[in-house]
């Protein structure tokens, strides 16, 4: 008999929920869950914390109305389990607190402030879960989101190896070092130097240059993939486990860079929320794949809302 669950994802930068169906246990461990739904709002939990330490009051309301909405579909569904995991915002924040009482008043459950290795055990789970069965191991899974980025390193027999988290995101890089619209050359090479030593420590930690595939998550990787492609929309069938080369990777980060956020916003797959930060995201993309040699990048859409989905078996 399958089990109805709900797992809710809360970055840096956005909100996910899934509303899945596990398989029953006797099934084997490649057996897929089945979706009922996915949500995803851009709420940016994590607007200031890198500068302010704190959550900012607005950020907290935001997240709140994502979350009622949330709520509602979980009881509509009926899931039988749920389970909240909040990343790298609410592990940076002085005022948590403040945070937590929002979410078990809306939702009726504390969310779970994971530590950076649950966070990536958790997203090379909803990664590797569903690989096409040629994709050479071991693999390095890198999980880009807006406040920190996740390195690890498995596969499918043992899998995790050795994980990473480390404070490079979209938007902490954004607000870090891309304050133009666009950004100089300056803001740019600065952000690359800072990403690249970030990037030399997690590889070396895992280590990620010994791994043959890399699999990239998260908003980031795969709005670049879907630019890439030249989708004229969003699609995520298309954009789940397609393969996108170095050279496609690198162009399209130098195109984003170059742009105004009217001008990303104005590219049919982009979404709203991540215009002004999907440079940043991009070009973290691109220097994990110069410093680790890899030649291409698999997207995947599984990820770590799928590992917590998972995590409830």
């Amino acid at each position: 008999m399958t089990t109805r669950v709900a797992a809710i994802d809360c970055g840096t930068n956005s909100i996910r929920l899934l509303v899945a169906d596990l398989p029953e246990a006797s099934a084997g461990p490649q057996a897929p869950l089945t979706d009922v739904t996915r949500r995803m709002e851009i709420v940016r939990l994590g607007q200031g914390v890198d500068r302010t330490g704190r959550l900012a009051p607005e950020a907290i309301e935001r997240t709140r109305v994502a979350l009622a909405s949330y709520a509602a579909d979980i009881e509509k569904l009926g899931a039988q389990r749920v389970r909240m995991c909040a990343t790298s915002a609410s592990r940076d924040a002085a005022n948590a607190d403040d945070f937590t009482e929002m979410v078990r008043s809306t939702l009726g459950v504390a969310p779970e402030v994971v530590s950076g290795d649950e966070e990536a055990r958790l997203s090379f789970t909803g990664a590797v879960r569903g690989l096409p069965a040629d994709a050479v191991e071991p693999f390095l899974v890198v999980d880009i989101g807006g406040g920190s980025t996740e390195f690890v390193v498995g596969d499918r027999a043992a899998g995790v190896r050795s994980a990473i988290s480390v404070d490079i995101g979209c938007v902490r890089m954004t607000e870090r070092h891309l304050s133009d619209d666009p950004p100089t050359a300056a803001q740019i090479a600065a952000a690359q130097a800072d990403i690249a030593a970030v990037v030399d420590r997690a590889l070396a930690a895992v280590p990620g240059r010994e791994a043959a595939t890399l699999v990239g998550l998260a908003g980031s990787v795969t709005t670049v993939v879907a630019i890439a492609q030249g989708l004229r929309e969003y699609d995520p069938e298309r954009i789940h486990h397609a393969r996108v080369s170095y050279e496609a990777v690198a162009r399209v980060t130098t195109d984003l860079l170059g742009q105004t956020s009217a001008q990303r916003l104005a590219i049919p797959v982009m979404h709203p929320g991540r215009a002004d930060v999907i440079g940043a995201g991009a070009l973290v993309l691109r220097v994990i794949m110069e410093r680790a040699g890899m030649p291409s990048v698999v997207a995947s859409e599984h990820d770590i809302l799928d590992g917590i989905a998972w995590s409830l078996q």
